[in-house]
């Protein structure tokens, strides 16, 4: 019977890509998913984290790019996928 041996060889291999998709590639795909989602979501008066630990106010949103005021009249330009969190956001505006 080597169909079954065959398959009984392969098993375990089957067995570690679950066990690491479902604890390492899973969870890191669920991760990026709501990252992006986030950096989306960002707006004018949100304050945020860079990923370089940098803190400020977004005062100018553009496709790509977020300008970032760190003091008074001291503002960056960050690409929009180096903000590693969102410190508090703004209230929607009424309509």
């Amino acid at each position: 019977m080597e169909g079954g041996n065959a398959l009984a060889q392969f098993l375990p291999l089957i067995l570690i890509f679950a066990i690491m998709y479902f604890l390492l590639i899973r969870p890191q795909q669920k991760k990026v998913k709501e990252h992006r989602a986030m950096v989306e979501a960002l707006r004018k008066g949100d304050r945020v984290v860079t990923q370089g630990g940098l803190i400020g106010k977004v005062s100018r949103v553009q496709d790509g790019e977020l300008e970032v005021e760190l003091a008074p009249n001291v503002k960056v330009r960050v690409l929009r996928h180096a903000i590693s969190e969102v410190r508090s956001k703004t209230e929607p505006a009424e309509s």
